[in-house]
């Protein structure tokens, strides 16, 4: 393994994460993870303000640290946790909005795969398109104890995107380009799987994008704050019981 650690993101050693990493979006949502659900937390990084924790759930290590939002920023801090960190999985659990009509507010998309508009995959050189995928392993495991417990949950397509105000956000919701998406049945839209998907693929590591659905592209639903809060408990729940199960 390199010794290219403390690297300019994360100040720490491999020791002090756990095997699998859960990723939300959100620096607060991370400490509100590591504080609800782990025994023993203990920060371990907080350059930039990006948290992270390590503790333990059922006895077992896991780490939760902060992804940021959007492709470049989950890319960087998967790319060191998979290379340099020893990190072997890791969970993003975040927010998404839905764009099929089967999906509904409050709902759980495990990400199988993550169409993108971004050029991340260029970096790799290759003589075609690459398809980002989640772990089978991760995906099953997740959709499993999802069925267990009842969760509403769809397993399919995101969309991975560059843009959160996309410059058609004027026209109807049928004209934008998240509705071609949508007719070629991509569930919901985030920013950040297909990055995390890709530097998995390269690092030879294991990832998958657990999302919960905040509002509704195509018909302008939205949660309320209070309603997001009883989901996003459900998804980490399900990222955490996935996690002792590997």
């Amino acid at each position: 393994m390199s010794t290219a650690y403390p690297t300019p993101h994360i100040n720490a050693t491999p020791a002090d994460f756990a095997p699998t990493v859960l990723m939300p979006g959100d620096p607060l949502r991370a400490q509100f993870i590591a504080e609800k659900y782990l025994t023993a937390p203990r920060l371990v990084n907080n350059v930039r303000g990006v948290q992270g924790y390590t503790g333990t759930y059922r006895g077992q290590p896991v780490s939760v640290m902060a992804s940021g939002m959007g492709m470049p920023s989950i890319g960087i801090y998967s790319y060191e946790l998979f290379s340099f960190f020893g990190v072997e999985h890791i969970l993003r659990v975040g927010s998404a909005g839905a764009l099929r009509p089967e999906v509904k507010l409050r709902d759980i998309v495990l990400g199988m795969g993550a169409c993108t508009n971004s050029h991340f995959a260029h970096q790799y050189h290759l003589p075609g398109s690459f398809a980002p995928i989640g772990s089978y392993r991760l995906l099953r495991t997740a959709a499993d104890l999802a069925e267990e417990r009842g969760l509403p949950c769809h397993i399919g397509n995101l969309l991975s995107s560059d843009t959160f105000y996309g410059d058609d956000s004027h026209l109807h919701p049928e004209q934008q380009g998240n509705a071609a998406w949508s007719r070629m049945g991509v569930l919901a839209v985030e920013m950040e799987a297909a990055a995390l998907y890709m530097n998995a693929a390269r690092c030879g590591k294991q990832a998958l994008a657990i999302c919960t659905v905040s509002d509704h592209i195509l018909t302008g639903e939205a949660t309320t704050a209070e309603e997001r809060q009883t989901s996003f408990t459900q998804m980490m729940e399900l990222a955490l019981e996935t996690a002792v199960r590997l």
